[in-house]
């Protein structure tokens, strides 16, 4: 792993010469900062631990969104990321979703998961291509069984990640008990950056540990985030969790084990910096707390994931080189460098195929000739939008660590796309084996083409959807997952 970090650490200074050969000083230091104010993360979580419901309160609070609105649609609107109707109506989601926002300067690409286990393939492709994650927790129903799922999803990708734990205000709220759960059930080696004022109907707001410092939020809405000094009655704990903080972080990074060993006053900058390395470096999980539907604790957790979570330049990708038997290339992350590009997921749109992409290297443009490796063929790039749910805007380029989308371009999920100086391929992502096989048939002979071209569309979107042709019965064979079959068999007919 150090040496595929330090050829991605090379092919990044030799990006930058080549951009500083040409005289492009200031295009060099546009695109680091760019990157380096950049996050991509997702949200996951078992079911109805308040994914959504957190990040309708994030869109609001960086101003993506004016008002807000509830899961389940009651208003008749509903939340922004649960765009289809069968989500409102349920009040569940049942795809990903992805938007972005700014956050104090700070460029933040989203993508909701879903938390029911029938539809855990949509979270295993968002983590394939993210860079952080915020693994949300209910502080009643504790760690769950897909809370397991979606965890030993983000130790597959090696994504860092930190941990919130929602609805300390509901009745039996425990967040400290969530926390030991956590840390045995999930092996988590992890602390509280955080304590709750009050509990269920008495959380008042939280005690930031690193800085010392008191947070209410006040407003209709929550969105005055004021400070003071900690409770008198709370200085005590307050104290102990700081000590406990610093012991655990200690076990994972050396600077801050030094300091404390030598029994050293430990700053709040000291102290940050060191939960951002062992974040960074997957040996540390920080603990945010809070109620996302009562409006508390989602600006210290968007502070937290600018703080903790690594930018696109700070994550290791690995391609394959198609044309070194599948040699593997650790890629700079930089706009500098070739196109390379995954698509990650394909939907059916109102204008046809909506291709979505992650950018790992270089930049894709409006009008470009893309080619993907998969197929050979090269494409041209009509459209490119970024996605706000089910809303696009058209914009003319986008450069590697951005998740953007593009229309009229015929794939499967999981092709990638270069700009055909190399033949990169990514690595897939895990799909587990599906659960039910059924024998389809079209109801006529005249309905058998429309009936092929539905399955073949189906098979490139979702990749546990396979079909083939029993032997012996001549009969179609599909299998899939039981609840996403209901719902294709609904698109057909």
């Amino acid at each position: 792993a150090a040496a595929a970090a330090a050829a991605s650490a090379r092919r990044a200074m030799s990006s930058a010469s080549a951009l500083r050969a040409r005289g492009d000083d200031k295009e060099l230091a546009r695109w680091r900062e760019s990157m380096d104010r950049m996050r991509n993360i997702g949200i996951s979580a078992h079911i109805d631990s308040g994914k959504t419901t957190l990040t309708e309160r994030v869109l609001y609070y960086t101003g993506r969104i004016h008002e807000i609105h509830e899961v389940r649609g009651r208003d008749g609107v509903g939340a922004k990321m649960d765009s289809m109707d069968l989500e409102r109506e349920k009040g569940i989601t049942i795809q990903s979703a992805a938007t972005y926002c700014t956050w104090n300067g700070y460029q933040i690409n989203i993508i909701d998961t879903p938390g029911h286990v029938d539809f855990t393939v949509e979270v295993e492709r968002a983590l394939r291509v993210l860079d952080g994650a915020i693994l949300v927790l209910c502080s009643v129903g504790g760690v769950q069984s897909q809370s397991i799922t979606v965890d030993r999803q983000m130790k597959r990708y090696e994504i860092p990640r930190v941990a919130f734990i929602n609805k300390l205000d509901r009745m039996g709220a425990d967040p400290w008990k969530v926390l030991n759960q956590a840390r045995a059930k999930l092996r988590h080696q992890s602390a509280a950056v955080q304590v709750p004022i009050g509990l269920e109907e008495e959380f008042e707001g939280l005690v930031d540990l690193v800085e010392l410092k008191a947070l209410k939020f006040e407003g209709g809405s929550g969105q005055e985030v004021v400070t003071s000094d900690v409770p008198s009655n709370m200085q005590d704990f307050v104290m102990d969790k700081r000590r406990e903080l610093i012991e655990v972080v200690s076990e994972v990074d050396d600077q801050l084990a030094e300091a404390f060993l030598n029994d050293e006053p430990i700053t709040a900058n000291e102290l940050k910096a060191a939960i951002r390395r062992a974040t960074v470096a997957r040996k540390f999980i920080p603990v945010y707390m809070g109620s996302a539907f009562k409006n508390k604790g989602v600006q210290p957790l968007l502070n937290g994931v600018l703080d903790y979570l690594p930018c696109p330049l700070e994550v290791e990708n690995i391609a394959l080189d198609q044309n070194k038997s599948e040699e593997k290339v650790s890629l700079s992350g930089t706009p500098a460098g070739p196109l390379v590009a995954l698509a990650f997921k394909l939907e059916e749109g109102r204008f046809g195929q909506l291709t979505y992409l992650r950018i790992y290297e270089g930049v894709i443009r409006k009008g470009d000739f893309i080619q993907n490796v998969n197929t050979g063929k090269k494409i041209k790039v009509p459209r490119l939008v970024r996605m706000h749910s089910n809303e696009m805007e058209d914009i003319q380029e986008a450069h590697a660590g951005q998740i953007v989308a593009v229309f009229g371009v015929d794939c499967s999920s999981g092709d990638t796309f270069t700009d055909g100086s190399v033949k990169y391929t990514m690595t897939s992502m895990h799909v587990a084996e599906p659960v039910m096989s059924l024998a389809v048939n079209p109801i006529s002979k005249d309905s058998g083409g429309q009936f092929s071209k539905a399955l073949n569309r189906f098979q490139r979107e979702d990749p546990t959807f396979r079909v083939g042709l029993d032997p012996e019965s001549g009969q179609v064979c599909s299998s899939i997952h039981y609840v996403c079959f209901i719902l294709l068999l609904s698109c057909i007919f």
